[in-house]
């Protein structure tokens, strides 16, 4: 038994739970343009291999009925000892832990200065971005009346060391030095006390919403639900990505003026957005500011909208994906308005067997 195979230009690796798998680039990609076409044929490939289980790979960012309590079963091969001192430290048998899905983005940096640039401007989009990704709005076969269950759990899963996961929105530290010390040392002196064999002392214990990976110089992106195909999860990647690249040049505003953002007023936004999603109105025009928008308000939709026409060209394949979340919402807004306020047991296997379908199909789920 192993921990992850390579197929392709693609890796297949485990999670903490069993029922969960992750599929990931064999490396980093030159670029997004054959990634859909290839994580497509990496799900179809998992569903084939499945179809003697009668089973079947489901897409969106939660399980919508799983029982955690009951259901849950830890990875006991390889890495065990790492997911056996999670399990320990904060009892891995509930919805943060072992019902999440989400897709993660590294970008590359080189050095002090480019760690720098890149992650006052990862902070500055992070509060966005449950407006186009939220994907999990069913938990115990209810709808909850968020579409964006996943983070909300993610916020709360580590409770017991807050300093984990922070305010979600990393810290204002701007250089690799001033990342160590406050952030990861923070980490490590708050953890310690449980984990006195140092296991889970290392950089990914760090669960913000994008976190340093400087064993190979990136900054991991973690606030995207998983979509119904990836199509739509690309299109959000790519999209992300030019608003980033956009940032890091200082199109519009300088490097010094975007990290004056405390971690604090970011959450503010943050969680706004995932109150209401795309309708979170921004009523602070130095924000906007920072993304070229000269505007006393603006909905977090609008917004990505206003970037999408900006940064995008008309004839780039993305704008399918992307017309589907501007006219229709996110796919947890879509799949509200299929299902109703108080959908039966029924009705949920009827939708997301649909979205099972739209994974395997590699097309998009429209209301």
């Amino acid at each position: 038994m192993v921990n992850e195979v390579e197929r392709g230009l693609l890796n297949w690796s485990n999670e903490l739970v069993l029922h969960v798998i992750e599929l990931k680039t064999n490396g980093p990609a030159a670029g997004l343009a054959p990634l859909a076409a290839e994580f497509t044929r990496g799900a179809r490939e998992v569903n084939r291999l499945l179809m003697p289980l009668n089973g079947m790979l489901m897409p969106g960012a939660m399980h919508p009925w799983m029982d955690p309590d009951l259901e849950t079963r830890l990875w006991p091969h390889g890495d065990r000892s790492i997911y056996a001192a999670y399990d320990r430290i904060f009892s891995c048998r509930g919805h943060g832990w072992s019902n999440l899905q989400s897709a993660h983005l590294n970008l590359p940096f080189s050095g002090d200065e480019e760690f720098g640039r890149l992650h006052a401007a990862i902070r500055l989009v992070l509060p966005l971005l449950p407006a186009l990704a939220a994907a999990s709005p069913v938990v115990n076969g209810r709808i909850t009346g968020l579409l964006d269950n996943r983070i909300e759990m993610y916020r709360f899963n580590q409770a017991r060391i807050p300093s984990i996961t922070g305010q979600v929105i990393p810290e204002a530290a701007f250089s690799i030095e001033a990342y160590q010390q406050t952030i990861l040392q923070n980490l490590y002196r708050d953890i310690a006390p449980h984990d006195p064999e140092g296991i889970l002392q290392e950089e990914w214990l760090n669960s913000r919403g994008a976190i340093a990976r400087f064993d190979r110089n990136a900054i991991e992106i973690r606030l995207l639900d998983v979509q119904e195909t990836p199509l739509a999860d690309l299109a959000i990647i790519k999209l992300l990505a030019v608003a980033l690249q956009e940032l890091v040049a200082e199109c519009h505003v300088s490097w010094a003026e975007q990290q004056l953002w405390s971690e604090i007023c970011l959450a503010e936004i943050f969680q706004a957005v995932l109150r209401e999603g795309r309708g979170a109105q921004i009523d602070d025009p130095r924000y906007l500011s920072m993304f070229g928008v000269r505007a006393d308000r603006m909905t977090v939709g609008d917004l990505w909208r206003l970037l999408a026409d900006r940064l995008v060209p008309a004839a780039d394949e993305i704008w399918g994906p992307l017309r589907t979340l501007f006219d229709e919402g996110p796919l947890a807004r879509r799949i509200v308005n299929v299902l109703g306020q108080e959908p039966g047991r029924d009705q949920l296997a009827a939708v997301y067997r649909e979205l099972c379908d739209c994974l395997q199909e590699g097309r998009l789920f429209h209301a």
